[in-house]
C-alpha cells in the first residue's frame, strides 16, 4: 500500500462515523461474525467503514434502504476479506438490493447452436465487472444456522471473477499449490454431485451441484456459516479454503463456544 491510499484510508477512518449501536447490533445477529476475536471485529469494522465509502449500495423495485441494512450487507461481504484486503472488490462499485427474489433474464446460446432466452426469479446475481444485485428477504436467512448466505455466495463469486469468468478456481496466494486446489475441489465436486444424483440428503445446498463456480461459492456459504460440517465432510476442502481466505472458521466458533461457556460456568 503505497503513502497515498494510507493517507486516504486514514482520511476515511478518521472522518467516517459508524452507530456504535447499529455495530454491536449487526455482530450480534451473525453467530460467525459475533464469534470473531477483538481484534478481528476491530480490523472488520475498519474494513465495513471503507466499504461502505467505496462501493454504492442502492436499492431497487420499491426497496426502502436504511443504515441497518447497509451495514449488514458490508459486514458479511467483508468478512470473506478479513484477512486479504479491500482490493480483492475491486473494478466495481454497485450493489442492488430487491425487497425479494427479482427476475433475470438473458439469453445463451448451448452446445447443439440453439439460442435460449431465460426469464426466472433470482436471489442473487454478480457480474462479472459489474454490480452485485440481492434480494434482501432471501439475505435476511443468514446466520440462522441452515448454511445458506445470499451475500456471501454473491461476493464468493465476485473473488471467482478476479480472473476472468467464474469456474471455481480463484487467484490462488503465492504459496498455494494450484494443483491442490484442483484436486480437492474436483473431487469433492464430483463427489457431492454423485450424492445429489443418489437423492440423499445433504447438509449442503444441492445447487452446489449446477456448475464448479456454484460448488465454490455455496461451499463459501457453509465455510462460514456451518464451518464444522466442511472441515467434517469435506476435509481438503476446508483446508484449501482455510488457506485461501486466511481464515478457520472453524476453531473460531468452537472457541467462542468455549468462552461462552467459560463464561456461564
Amino acid at each position: 500500500m503505497g503513502w497515498f491510499s494510507r493517507w486516504r484510508r486514514k482520511r476515511i477512518l478518521q472522518h467516517t462515523e459508524l452507530d456504535p449501536g447499529l455495530w454491536r447490533a449487526t455482530v450480534e445477529r451473525y453467530p460467525f461474525i459475533q464469534a470473531l476475536s477483538d481484534e478481528e471485529l476491530a480490523r472488520l469494522r475498519e474494513l465495513v467503514v471503507l466499504f461502505l465509502h467505496d462501493k454504492s449500495i442502492q436499492g431497487a423495485a420499491g426497496m426502502v434502504m436504511s443504515p441497518a441494512v447497509r451495514v449488514a450487507i458490508a459486514v458479511q461481504a467483508c468478512v470473506l476479506i478479513l484477512n486479504l484486503g479491500l482490493g480483492y472488490y475491486r473494478g466495481w462499485v454497485e450493489i442492488v438490493v430487491y425487497p425479494d427474489e427479482f427476475v433475470a433474464e438473458y439469453e445463451y446460446m448451448d452446445e447443439a447452436g440453439v439460442a435460449h432466452r431465460v426469464h426466472e426469479p433470482m436471489s442473487g446475481e454478480s457480474w462479472e465487472r459489474g454490480p452485485v444485485l440481492l434480494s434482501w428477504a432471501d439475505a435476511q436467512e443468514a446466520g440462522k444456522g441452515t448454511a445458506y448466505n445470499v451475500v456471501i455466495h454473491e461476493f464468493a463469486h465476485k473473488l471467482d471473477m478476479l480472473n476472468g469468468e467464474p469456474n471455481g478456481f480463484p487467484p490462488l496466494h503465492a504459496d498455494m499449490s494450484r494443483e491442490r486446489w484442483s484436486a480437492a475441489l474436483t473431487a469433492a465436486y464430483e463427489q457431492f454431485c454423485r450424492e445429489v444424483d443418489s437423492g440423499r440428503e445433504l447438509e449442503i445446498d444441492e445447487y452446489a451441484a449446477e456448475s464448479p463456480a456454484e460448488f465454490f461459492a455455496v461451499m463459501s456459504e457453509a465455510f462460514f456459516e456451518s464451518p464444522a460440517s466442511v472441515r467434517r465432510t469435506y476435509p481438503e476442502v476446508y483446508t484449501q479454503f482455510s488457506q485461501f481466505y486466511r481464515q478457520d472458521p472453524a476453531a473460531r466458533l468452537a472457541s467462542a463456544a468455549a468462552r461462552r461457556t467459560q463464561a456461564v460456568t
